[in-house]
């Protein structure tokens, strides 16, 4: 892939897509590395029986890292994110097709940054939005 430059990017511009879909043990060992012991993220019964969830859920942590990983995929090596909020809206469970997906909204200098304003969201399925937000990254440029 070829290096993104603050001067490559124009408000409007789509960042690539990634799918995810997550597995029963992937949110099983997530719980595990970020000591989340909640049953509704590794134990089916307990989910189902708590709330009539569908399943386990997939962790907000574990959603706003797939957020990330879209983000830093974009912007490769040139690139930091500075900022990333979300929101869940809805439930995400294993199996589930999750399409991550950003837009650009902005373009700024901010003293010696070249920032980007970007929203970015989860899609399951045939694209009902269920995590929503918003981040910024900071791109190099090709001259200063």
């Amino acid at each position: 892939m070829e290096a993104l430059f603050f001067e490559d990017v124009e408000v409007g511009d789509e960042i690539p897509a990634i799918t995810k879909t997550p597995s029963n043990l992937q949110l099983f060992m997530f719980s595990a590395v970020t000591w989340n012991c909640h049953r509704i993220h590794f134990d089916a019964d307990f989910a189902r029986g708590h709330d009539r969830l569908p399943d386990v859920l997939t962790q907000r942590p574990l959603l706003g890292s797939f957020l990330c990983q879209l983000l830093s995929d974009w912007v490769g090596e040139n690139g930091k994110l500075e900022r990333l909020e979300w929101s869940n809206r809805g439930p995400a469970v294993p199996g589930d097709t999750l399409t991550c997906r950003g837009k650009v909204v902005g373009k700024r200098r901010q003293g010696d940054k070249a920032i980007v304003e970007c929203e970015v969201w989860i899609e399951k399925g045939a694209g009902e939005t269920i995590v929503p937000g918003k981040a910024a990254v900071s791109l190099a440029c090709r001259v200063s």
